[in-house]
């Protein structure tokens, strides 16, 4: 059962957001990627609040994705791609972005313990991930 709302057009847009985010990081990083997606959608606090839709949350500006900025973004969705927007619309969480509403690539730096007062929940492959606190986001 999905825990956001999403028609197909919606699953396809997901799943162009996850390849030009994390191609380069395989099945996991594109999962990871899509976990902080639609907790964005879930969470309804910080930076996130009134981003109700899968659309919403992808072109959010200010605080959106890079990616959508760049050409690569308006490619096709893959069906490999497809499918991993579903798994984590039905629900399906990954560690460490189970909670996560930020990523960032530090670049040859390690990840700070904090990122714009919200904690490391650990790093993969380049990217670190951070969740807020349950007193700050209790829906996520």
């Amino acid at each position: 059962m999905a825990v956001v709302k999403a028609s197909s057009e919606d699953i396809k847009l997901l799943a162009r957001l996850i390849r030009a985010e994390a191609e380069g990081e395989g099945k996991l990083g594109m999962l990871l990627v899509g976990n902080t997606g639609v907790n964005r959608v879930i969470s309804n606090c910080l930076d996130f609040k009134d981003i109700r839709s899968i659309r919403r949350m992808v072109f959010q500006s200010p605080g959106g994705f890079e990616a959508t900025q760049k050409s690569y973004f308006y490619q096709r969705a893959r069906e490999s791609e497809i499918a991993l927007a579903r798994k984590v619309i039905n629900g399906e969480r990954f560690h460490p972005a189970s909670r996560s509403l930020w990523f960032f690539d530090p670049g040859t730096q390690t990840c700070p313990a904090q990122w714009y007062n919200q904690w490391n929940t650990g790093k993969f492959k380049a990217h670190c991930f951070y969740q807020p606190t349950r007193q700050d986001c209790p829906r996520v």
